[in-house]
């Protein structure tokens, strides 16, 4: 599975991609400039750049911990799916399970079990979840706590679910995996399938529509809005999905069709459809998509990139 710690990046195989979410085996986090603590400065170094323990886990407990006290109806719900679970991991299985169990043909119990071990199994996967909550925090303007993307965002969770059917493919588990990503399109509306490899730090802003083939890679601290296609051209086998490099921003209803290359800090625009391979720091617009303007800066700052500045417009461009 892409990771964030995978020597493996989509469009330079071999070279070790520069995530700004930054999850290390032990589950230490190297935090963003821009998501630093105080007294850090701005290259990172500092007292917040590098924090111990499972420092997203306590944060979204004490949120929901101040929700439930702040809202008597919340308590038990808050209770049940997160201040009882020991872990992100547990409350993802729990959580994933009563929304995708089928009473009477794939129960609840049984569907936690799987995908709490695939999820123990593949802890690289727990570490880009929580990426991914603090991607939606610090990119969507909608989400004021991790605590509300973990339990309502259907982008987030369809990505987590995606993230464990992926750990069973990779074992050769196809009928399995292959079901969550049934449930997974039946009850929240996003189709990904479970080859496909995701990095960190990923945003799947509304996520309604969203479909993403088999051999389809997305790297790292991407923003996908809804509605958008990353799908082949035909009846062709084996590669044959887009490849999306870090940092991208792909506006909603866009589709990118084929093996193609989304370099690095591109931008899809709105409703574009993207048949050809679009160059690092480019914005792309129309149908085709043709690009715009002049090329992005090669210097721009990791947290600069359009996939999580989220900034659609294209006032940096000349047209």
């Amino acid at each position: 599975m892409a990771a964030c710690v995978d020597k493996w990046h989509p469009t330079h195989p071999g070279r070790l991609s520069s995530a700004i979410y930054r999850f290390l085996p032990d589950c230490t986090k190297d935090r963003p400039a821009a998501a630093a603590s105080v007294g850090a400065d701005a290259s990172g170094s500092g007292s917040g750049c590098c924090v111990r323990g499972d420092d997203v886990w306590d944060e979204l407990r004490a949120e929901a911990q101040a929700d439930a006290d702040a809202e008597p109806l919340l308590r038990k719900f808050y209770g049940d799916l997160v201040l009882s679970r020991p872990s992100l991991e547990a409350a993802l299985a729990a959580h994933l399970a009563a929304k995708l169990c089928v009473p009477g043909a794939l129960p609840q119990d049984a569907l936690r079990d799987l995908l709490a071990g695939a999820l123990a199994a593949h802890p690289e996967a727990g570490r880009a979840a929580r990426a991914d909550l603090l991607a939606a925090r610090d990119r969507d303007p909608a989400c004021d706590k991790m605590v509300h993307c973990f339990l309502y965002y259907k982008g987030f969770l369809s990505l987590q679910a995606h993230r464990a059917a992926h750990g069973i493919w990779s074992e050769g588990r196809m009928a399995a995996a292959l079901l969550l990503q049934s449930r997974v399109s039946e009850v929240f509306g996003v189709d990904i399938h479970p080859g496909a490899r995701i990095g960190c730090g990923i945003l799947f802003d509304h996520a309604t529509g969203v479909v993403i083939g088999e051999t389809a890679v997305i790297g790292n601290d991407v923003s996908i809005l809804h509605g958008v296609t990353l799908g082949g051209t035909g009846k062709d086998s084996g590669d044959r999905h887009p490849k999306v490099g870090d940092g991208v921003l792909i506006g909603a209803g866009a589709s990118v069709l084929g093996n193609v290359h989304i370099g690095a800090g591109a931008k899809i625009g709105a409703g574009a459809v993207v048949l050809r391979d679009v160059p690092d720091g480019t914005t792309a617009v129309g149908n085709p998509a043709k690009a715009i303007g002049k090329k992005a800066a090669p210097q721009r700052r990791p947290e600069e990139q359009p996939g999580v500045a989220m900034e659609q417009g294209c006032s940096d461009f000349v047209i």
